[in-house]
């Protein structure tokens, strides 16, 4: 059986890297993984089971026997799953376990699936180095805050997009700064602007390199 064809999209939060990533998944066919949504998949798992997120040995547990079918269906975007991922994503033990399942996706994509599309922050530079096609995805501050305000204020009537930029910001340092896994473009990689493009344009310009790749590979 040939390798599984591979794309990685990392970027900051709200720069429509995941949308982007499963329109490229459904127009191929391959199998797509919010990697950010492992995270509040294993805090799921633990407040489902009454464990303490704190606990690095039962964080790591969870996430070593983690599994997409185990967190189908639930509802991990509440403020309270939030608040426990944060905490089990700061343990080395659950990350391990998580890269682990992440390379296992890439390297058998479910369901038969000729290939994957990961999007998060290190899939180019730490989770699967040698994917097929990498993109940066980008989007200036000012639009991200826009983007991720309109999707939160049905909800949360009282934010303000100047308290989504800020959040954004201090997100994207403390990503680009950790030791572990830091937020960052991979030297092969393309570089995708959004600000100025609806998804439709995005998806065209992603879909041009990685169909300039496959031709490049057949030849």
């Amino acid at each position: 059986m040939p390798d599984p064809i591979v794309i990685a999209l990392d970027g900051p939060a709200a720069s429509g890297k995941g949308t982007l990533a499963q329109k490229i998944a459904a127009h191929y066919g391959f199998a797509y993984l919010d990697t950010g949504s492992l995270y509040r998949g294993v805090a799921h798992l633990l407040l489902q089971a009454g464990e303490d997120p704190r606990d690095e040995r039962l964080a790591e547990a969870a996430a070593r026997r983690f599994s997409l079918e185990a967190v189908e269906g639930a509802d991990i975007r509440t403020r309270e799953i939030g608040a426990a991922a944060s905490l089990v994503a700061a343990q080395p033990g659950v990350r391990k376990a998580l890269l682990d399942f992440q390379r296992e996706f890439a390297r058998r994509p479910p369901k038969g699936a000729p290939g994957a599309v990961l999007d998060g922050r290190d899939i180019g530079t730490v989770v699967c180095p040698d994917a097929t096609v990498k993109f940066f995805v980008v989007a200036s501050p000012q639009i991200r805050a826009r983007r991720r305000f309109l999707e939160l204020k049905a909800a949360r009537p009282d934010l303000t997009q100047a308290e989504v930029l800020a959040d954004l910001e201090e997100r994207d340092a403390r990503d680009a700064a950790r030791a572990n896994a830091p937020m960052a473009m991979a030297a092969d990689a393309e570089l995708l602007d959004t600000t100025h493009l609806t998804i439709e344009a995005a998806f065209a310009a992603a879909r041009r390199v990685i169909d300039g790749v496959f031709r490049r590979c057949e030849d």
